[in-house]
């Protein structure tokens, strides 16, 4: 993948976050870099004093600091600002905060030397990962604290993670080591910094974006499940087809709910289940909300998606830096790093998720329900009584449909002062996109139970099941079992959570195509998503981890 002459796409983070696509970067990104560093080579000669080229940072601007010391400086800025803490965040977020940094110096605007912005190319091909915290960054100025790890490790110090074939087939095995011995085994050399070099390296909202265009892959996948598991509902709980069509969508044009009304209605037209009950001695005026209205829930966190990506796509053309190296030589101080644009769409995602997610859970609370589920057996049990069905699963889906509650609530109103005053006001956006990512595991496994859910009230029925909800019925028996006495039950949750996961179920129902299109090695990559691995830790001074 070239870095510098375009933006990035939201899918090329995930091509190199996700699935360890190669970078380089591209002659004309080059030449900027060199014109940019050449601004800053000049200023650091000037005896008036420039912020973050001569001068301390945040509440020390005003400090003078000497040639002789500026080394020091950077080296000093990039070690006590790598101060997060908990436990490691994800490799795909580590290697999608640096791919952006990345992308940002290659726009010229930041006065790092091309060998900087070379080591962090090198690093990512390499596949070495700077182990960064959970806590630590409030998104403002940026995420000070998780690329301050990333730079302290092109400078050589710091742990590492890097991956290696496991002793398992289609499996990696990842080694926690120093940063230095990691970069010597992959011929690279680290950087001493020079002015501006430490700035440069931390002064941006990376590590929320590349959460942001994470997410939104995972949403893509999500969304279309949701779809599927309510049509599935829908089937099984003797519902109707008629709210979807399309007539009825136009009257209310949201582009979400549209789109996911038709790809019910798709999935249901051809099944002998929904045909069964449409004649006049079917009684019920009207569905419940759960069923009837998913296309508007469902809609909903679709355009809030939307949305979220036009932000991602602004995010992702832009230079974030502070100061910044401008066209005419001007290196001027600015607040471009606000985490603010990102932060308010990390949240809004977290309130569609969590909203959709209920909608999911009250459908397979009918199931269970005799009362609601017109015909079924309590809890789908094969012997009611001796039996407890899926009883259990529903609690499970309640109490993370509750956690989901909760990770809704916004962090980007919070603000906590820092440096002194000088930072009065942060985003919070790191700890919005942190709670973002939960509550997309935990939609996932919400819609996993309700895709098993489902599939058990189907084949409880006299009729058999339309054309797509079979295929994805006959999918999931290949690892879950149909109805029978009670089983350990969390072993077929983690099963159907896994073909939701990898995208299994939505390959079987046809809906796969549109969320693999920008997957690199197509097939393949859904089948091993994000692979499988294996931890190990060789001794070195770090200790054990």
């Amino acid at each position: 993948m070239i870095i510098g002459d375009a933006p990035l796409s939201r899918h090329d983070v995930v091509q190199v976050a996700r699935f360890d696509a190669r970078v380089e970067l591209s002659a004309a990104a080059l030449e900027r870099i060199d014109a940019a560093r050449a601004v800053i080579d000049a200023l650091a000669a000037d005896p008036r004093p420039h912020y973050g080229i001569s001068t301390g940072f945040g509440a020390l601007a005003n400090t003078a600091i000497a040639p002789a010391d500026r080394t020091r400086l950077q080296q000093s800025l990039i070690r006590s600002h790598a101060a997060s803490s908990g436990a490691p965040v994800e490799r795909e977020v580590v290697r999608g905060l640096m791919l952006l940094r990345l992308q940002t110096l290659a726009t010229g605007r930041t006065g790092i030397r091309r060998a900087t912005a070379e080591l962090y190319a090198a690093m990512l091909n390499a596949g070495i990962t700077p182990e960064v915290g959970e806590y630590g960054s409030l998104g403002c100025s940026g995420d000070l604290a998780p690329l301050s790890h990333v730079a302290l490790a092109a400078m050589g110090e710091g742990p590492v993670q890097v991956e290696r074939p496991g002793a398992e087939p289609h499996t990696v095995e990842t080694v926690t080591m120093d940063a230095s011995r990691a970069l010597a085994e992959a011929g690279l050399t680290p950087v001493v910094l020079a002015e501006k070099e430490g700035l440069a390296l931390v002064n941006g909202t990376d590590g929320m974006l590349a959460m942001l265009c994470l997410a939104l892959a995972d949403l893509d996948r999500l969304l279309d499940t949701a779809d599927l598991a309510a049509a599935m509902s829908v089937e099984g709980l003797l519902g109707t087809d008629a709210p979807f069509a399309a007539d009825l969508m136009a009257l209310r044009p949201h582009a979400g709910q549209a789109t996911s009304a038709a790809q019910i209605a798709a999935l249901l037209a051809d099944s002998p289940i929904v045909a069964s009950h449409k004649g006049p001695e079917d009684t019920r005026v009207q569905d419940a909300y759960s069923l009837r209205c998913a296309p508007q829930v469902h809609g909903t966190a679709r355009d809030t998606a939307a949305h979220a990506e036009r932000v991602a796509e602004v995010e992702l053309a832009s230079a974030i830096d502070n100061p910044v190296v401008l066209p005419d030589g001007r290196v001027v101080s600015n607040g471009n790093f606000h985490g603010a644009p990102i932060a308010a769409v990390l949240d809004f995602l977290a309130i569609g998720i969590a909203d959709v997610a209920s909608m999911s859970e009250r459908r397979s609370d009918r199931f269970l329900d005799p009362s609601r589920s017109f015909g079924l057996p309590p809890f789908l049990a094969d012997d009611p009584g001796v039996d407890s069905g899926l009883m259990i699963a529903q609690y499970t889906q309640a109490g993370i449909v509750s956690e989901l509650k909760r990770l809704a609530a916004p962090a980007s109103v919070d603000s906590i002062p820092s440096s002194a005053m000088q930072e009065d006001h942060v985003s919070m956006g790191w700890g919005a996109a942190r709670k973002l990512r939960r509550a997309i595991d935990g939609l996932e496994r919400v819609l996993a139970i309700e895709v098993m859910t489902a599939a058990r009230g189907i084949e409880l029925r006299e009729q058999p099941p339309g054309s797509r909800t079979g295929r994805v019925i006959e999918r999931l028996r290949q690892l879950v079992p149909g109805v029978g006495p009670d089983r350990f039950l969390a072993r077929d949750i983690e099963a159907t959570r896994l073909q939701v996961w990898n995208g299994s179920v939505l390959q079987a129902a046809g809906l796969l195509e549109r969320v693999r299109s920008w997957a690199a090695d197509g097939d393949h990559a859904f089948q091993a998503g994000r692979r499988p691995a294996v931890t190990a830790t060789e001794p070195t001074d770090e200790g054990d981890r």
